[in-house]
């Protein structure tokens, strides 16, 4: 009879990461927090901070970049915790393993492909609307069947997009992937330098920005839509819901859909057995990254809100959009290639991380290893699951609209969240002895912190958010049942010893 609660020890991890073929270990702490930058400031600040401001939040936006901040500083130390501890890849998934057992390491790491999948296919997505926005002010069209993804919804309602393809993200998504076959070092290489210039641009919208602030654009309405927008599955408990969407709005709305602009600081504990001191390294990668990025959300999304009225800002490109309102159309091309640039870094973090999830399932049995845990003789990257990354990438990307895919990535990332934090506090009850490099502060506090804000977060998502997360997971246990219990390494061996 199988255990799926069985609980894989911490000492056999790493055992078997040094005796199996490993991956190249070269990145140290600044190269850590470079992914973590290159992964978190992109989409978020340059894509989704529009729907959000206009849609849901308005200026009172600051205060949800300043919420989902905080929930994410609760995980962020619970990564960092369990990163010094277990610096494999696998991140949550592995951390879920030592901790809550197979069953559940199953269940976060099929999660984990819905994050980081569906966040890159986001990305994607958002990297097009860039590219076609500087294309347009160059007089250059793309035609229409093209440009976007053959269908959208609003109101609940589907229609017609009278596209085929978005063949920008298509292309895109196909080209990072081949960078990423390449080798780590050289993705880090490239990712710095996007990072550079991605932060010199942030830099240039609030420099730039702030005479251009109208203070009267936070004063006259700052909550337009309250401070509310809390749900249940769905259903309105606290707040109003705005009645051109007919969506839940306010503050709290506002954090739930541009906790996406987040996303990327847990991507730093996949790249765990690439780096050069991961105990040291992992958690000044995961909690520098995020602080930096917090600041220059809050910092953004006060400028923003202040240069033009929140219904004036545009869904699609909003930043290079609002310097085109206020007289700079210049400055609309320069914001375009920074966001451009920083959007790529986002979707190179990303779909890195995805096949390192898949490497470390394979390594135990529970997906195929000769294809997700193949590494290239080369390049020593997991090639072959890079590959498939790709290709998922590439459909979902082109093919699917934004609206569905940042709130599904925002549920995936923030169910990921609530297991890691839920497996440090049971660490910390059962083993609190176990060597850490780094413990996060607050004794019990900062967990709990975190499933709290993170539960929060989730159930402010709609329903049908969570019907798409339970038919994804329902559809991971039929294949952990089918295929994963049969060939999972821990299971073959515990039959073994007991026989």
């Amino acid at each position: 009879m199988a255990n799926i609660f069985a609980r894989k020890p911490l000492d056999k991890v790493l055992k078997e990461m040094e005796q199996g073929q490993g991956l190249k270990r070269v990145l140290g702490p600044v190269g850590l927090t470079a992914m973590g930058i290159g992964a978190i400031i992109g989409t978020g600040i340059f894509v989704l901070i529009g729907k959000a401001a206009r849609d849901v939040a308005g200026p009172a936006l600051i205060l949800s970049f300043v919420v989902a901040g905080l929930a994410c500083i609760f995980s962020a130390l619970c990564y960092a915790e369990f990163a010094s501890m277990a610096p494999v890849a696998g991140s949550a998934y592995t951390y879920a393993y030592l901790t809550l057992g197979e069953l559940m390491a199953w269940i976060i790491g099929w999660d984990l492909v819905l994050e980081y999948a569906v966040a890159s296919c986001t990305v994607a997505h958002g990297w097009s609307k860039y590219f076609q926005d500087i294309l347009l002010q160059f007089k250059i069209g793309i035609p229409i069947e093209l440009t976007s993804a053959p269908f959208d919804i609003a109101k609940g309602q589907i229609f017609g997009t009278g596209s085929y393809i978005d063949l920008p993200a298509m292309v895109i998504s196909c080209l990072v992937t081949l960078i990423l076959v390449r080798g780590i070092r050289e993705s880090a290489v490239f990712n710095a330098v996007m990072v550079v210039v991605k932060l010199a641009v942030v830099f240039f919208v609030i420099i730039a920005g702030i005479p251009h602030i109208n203070p009267e654009n936070w004063t006259n309405n700052f909550a337009p839509f309250g401070y509310g927008g809390v749900g249940f599955f769905g259903h309105l408990v606290w707040g109003d819901k705005n009645l051109a969407t007919g969506l839940p709005a306010g503050v709290m709305a506002g954090a739930a859909l541009i906790f996406f602009a987040y996303l990327g600081f847990d991507a730093v504990s996949t790249n765990a057995e690439e780096a050069k001191n991961p105990k040291r390294d992992l958690p000044i990668g995961i909690i520098g990254s995020l602080l930096i990025c917090t600041v220059l959300y809050i910092v953004v999304a006060a400028v923003i809100t202040g240069m033009v009225p929140f219904a004036e800002i545009e869904k699609e490109a909003p930043v290079a959009g609002v310097f085109a309102k206020v007289g700079m159309p210049w400055a609309r091309l320069l914001v375009s290639v920074g966001a451009l640039t920083g959007i790529t870094s986002v979707l190179l973090v990303m779909m890195c991380g995805q096949p390192r999830i898949f490497l470390a399932m394979a390594r135990d049995g529970l997906l195929p290893a000769k294809f997700f845990a193949a590494i290239h003789p080369t390049f020593q990257t997991p090639w072959k699951a890079t590959l498939l990354t790709g290709f998922v990438v590439a459909l979902g990307g082109s093919l699917l609209p934004l609206d569905i895919l940042a709130e599904l990535t925002n549920i995936g990332t923030l169910f990921a969240f609530v297991v890691v934090c839920a497996a440090v506090l049971v660490l910390r009850v059962k083993n609190p002895d176990a060597p850490r490099s780094f413990k996060a502060p607050l004794g019990l506090f900062c967990p709990i912190g975190g499933i709290i804000l993170c539960l929060l977060l989730m159930f402010s998502l709609g329903w049908e958010n969570w019907v798409r997360l339970f038919i994804w997971l329902a559809l991971g246990l039929v294949v952990y049942f089918a295929y994963g219990i049969r060939h999972s390494r821990l299971q073959i061996q515990s039959n073994q010893t007991r026989s």
